[in-house]
């Protein structure tokens, strides 16, 4: 067992979560017990208590309490992922260099792991580390059930930069959807805010968001405000649109949320498409029936960012899962009949 170690966070070290730059510190240490000694007060930032979450920067001094020696820890054993599921992730993979891996993320497949969330991406990653020391890094998420594109930092380095630039709206992000009815006016904007619905799960099980007008925003503990753009590309009838949208900020839910308020909520939508899921052509209902896929039409088609080592600006674009390739071609849709970037003259 050590004594109590006082540790300044070295330059190179900063914008990092505390359980990481502990990881690296520590190896043998769990992520059972960094956050058992943060409920208890014995791990401290600068004199104050800490979350394994709180990020650390450069000079900061962490109390570390005695922590067991490494022959103490019985080492759990490290997870393995199947040959099948790393040919799968392997198949996702868009863009790679050595700084940056970008996949097409499968609907479905959840980004990290919860409530009885045991295969996810951020699992998976081992099977990406390819010729590289360390498995990549997820810097974002996307929500389960939404597919396309999604960021992996190959280095920290690389994390901490492209983890800065999404903090900092140093990013382009533009999503196509299916949506019930036809937005309009066809080109316009959303700013409703966002509030998490009480009685959710611990865990954020069954999490879902409720949208304020802006002017309840300031007045509603917890609520945060939200901006998406979005333009209506084309329509069927009044039945229902190809949209793309650009979130401005980046909200739990938002664009589900957000769609769903105006009246026109994302085909396949079950949490955010009404009670009913009929959609009779004015709007509401994220149901189409027919031959029309009951998933979740909702694709991270592109996304536009400043490599984190050339400073060279990076377009990836992803191709629609299979249930959206079959709607657009039922529809008579191809995906070039979109420009790459609907929102550009709005820049």
């Amino acid at each position: 067992m050590s004594r109590v170690q006082m540790i300044t966070v070295a330059e190179g070290d900063g914008d990092q979560r505390l359980d990481r730059w502990l990881k690296r510190m520590f190896p043998h240490l769990g992520q059972g017990r960094i956050e058992k000694m943060c409920r208890k007060g014995e791990l401290r930032v600068d004199g104050g208590r800490v979350k394994a979450a709180t990020r650390l920067e450069a000079g900061q001094e962490v109390r570390i309490p005695p922590l067991p020696d490494p022959g103490e820890v019985k080492p759990r054993p490290k997870s393995t992922v199947s040959e099948a599921d790393a040919r799968m992730i392997r198949d996702c993979v868009i863009y790679m260099d050595d700084d940056v891996i970008a996949l097409n993320k499968p609907p479905g497949l959840p980004t990290q792991g919860g409530s009885k969330q045991t295969r996810h991406v951020d699992g998976l990653a081992e099977a990406l580390r390819f010729d590289a020391e360390e498995k990549p890094r997820l810097v974002h998420r996307l929500d389960k059930d939404t597919s396309g594109v999604l960021l992996l930092a190959r280095n920290r380095a690389a994390a901490q930069a492209l983890t800065a630039a999404m903090r900092h709206k140093d990013t382009r992000k533009i999503y196509w959807a299916l949506v019930a009815g036809v937005p309009t006016p066809y080109l316009g904007e959303i700013k409703y805010g966002l509030v998490k619905a009480p009685g959710r799960g611990a865990k954020g099980e069954g999490e879902k968001m409720i949208a304020l007008h802006p002017r309840d925003v300031d007045g509603t503990p917890g609520a945060k405000r939200a901006h998406t753009l979005y333009a209506t590309l084309y329509r069927v009838a009044g039945r229902a649109s190809w949209v793309a949208m650009e979130p401005l900020t980046g909200r739990t839910h938002q664009l589900r949320a957000h769609m769903a308020e105006i009246g026109h909520p994302i085909i396949g939508d079950g949490k955010y498409g009404g009670s009913g899921q009929e959609n009779q052509g004015d709007g509401w209902g994220a149901q189409l029936g027919g031959i029309i896929s009951k998933k979740l039409h909702l694709h991270a088609r592109m996304m536009r960012f400043e490599h984190p080592v050339t400073r060279e600006a990076i377009t990836v674009t992803a191709p629609l899962p299979e249930h959206m390739a079959h709607t657009w071609k039922t529809f008579g849709w191809t995906e070039d009949l979109a420009a790459e970037d609907p929102f550009e003259e709005l820049q």
